[in-house]
């Protein structure tokens, strides 16, 4: 028969409440995750061998003056630059110390230290339910954090995905997904089309094994990928819509015989390593105050190879292309497209 003193039973609920003490003092408030991880999060400003701007992703600091990023946000850039939410400050990306293509993983050494890197923690314990924290930089907008839950966890292969509800779009790959502990258990990497929740984070334990094959910097223009590689994306059957960019449009262009209307073209760049189709690309007029004077949504039905642009053709009233030649601004948007076979 067990018997216990009334010290006994003292000392069991003394030990009981240490330990939940220990495991409580690990926990962090939203504002408290928020708040580390924004001071190690940075702005990816990549651009093209003329110094314009190619794409905009996010990245966190995971050594010393070692970023993690996609490697979808630098594929293609000849060079670029972080700088860290809430700062003017921009750091020149020296080159890439690991690359993981099938993972769609990167880091990165930029041209600062003595930053704090956030811990990575251990996805292979994230449970369905866990509540997240997704950090990032969507449509350029720096700092944006979002809480959301893990939904899923899918096989991809012989890889696995974390599938959560904290959003991310267009700006937030690469950006960190943390746990309750401030802890980052993934990557932000997709949003896909057709549903809604349905986000992305590559697990933490990928970028783990990256982080053992750090060598010394290579050239920003060796992130890439080959041919032969398929990404853990594509096996999943769709892309994020940061694949395909839109450009340089021209009023009235050479063919047109018709001058005086308000026909354009410009450019849609598949930027992927396949092919895509069914690009809709939503271009949206300005006039020189930014104040927007009309959109068009232009459907493209034929084939873009990867790496490879097209030029297509719409057109809109007379009048808005007078008002934005006067020194008004033109942005595109890619709304969707499709990965064809």
């Amino acid at each position: 028969m067990l018997r216990m003193t009334t010290r006994s039973v003292g000392f069991l609920c003394l030990g009981f409440l240490m330990l939940v003490g220990a495991s409580s003092a690990h926990a962090q408030t939203a504002q408290e995750v928020a708040k580390r991880a924004f001071s190690s999060t940075v702005l990816l400003v990549m651009e093209d061998a003329n110094g314009k701007p190619l794409s905009l992703g996010s990245g966190f600091f995971v050594r010393d003056a070692q970023i993690a990023t996609n490697l979808h946000v630098v594929q293609g850039a000849a060079r670029g630059y972080a700088k860290l939410v809430g700062q003017k400050a921009k750091h020149d990306i020296e080159g890439v110390t690991a690359v993981d293509a099938v993972r769609d993983l990167v880091v990165l050494k930029i041209s600062v230290s003595r930053l704090q890197a956030l811990p990575l923690g251990n996805s292979g314990a994230v449970q369905v339910g866990e509540s997240v924290y997704a950090v990032g930089n969507p449509q350029g907008l720096e700092g944006t954090f979002s809480q959301g839950i893990v939904s899923s966890i899918r096989d991809v292969g012989t890889d696995k995905l974390l599938q959560i509800t904290a959003p991310i779009s267009p700006g937030s790959s690469g950006g960190p997904v943390l746990n309750g502990k401030g802890e980052v258990i993934g990557v932000s990497v997709a949003t896909f089309r057709g549903g809604q929740n349905l986000n992305f984070a590559i697990p933490s334990i990928y970028l783990k094994e990256l982080l053992t094959k750090l060598g010394p910097a290579k050239p920003l223009v060796q992130a890439k990928a080959t041919k032969a590689q398929r990404t853990i994306l594509a096996d999943m059957g769709g892309k994020s819509t940061e694949g395909v960019v839109g450009a340089q449009l021209a009023w009235a262009y050479p063919d047109n015989p018709f001058p005086d209307m308000g026909d354009y073209s410009f450019s849609l760049r598949n930027k992927l390593r396949e092919t895509v189709k069914n690009v809709y690309c939503l271009v949206v007029f300005y006039d020189p105050k930014g104040n927007p004077i009309d959109v068009d949504v232009v459907r493209y039905r034929g084939r873009i190879l990867g790496g490879l642009a097209k030029r297509v053709k719409s057109e809109v009233d007379t009048s808005v292309k007078e008002i934005t030649r006067r020194g008004g601004r033109i942005e595109f948007r890619i709304l969707d497209f499709d990965v064809s076979d």
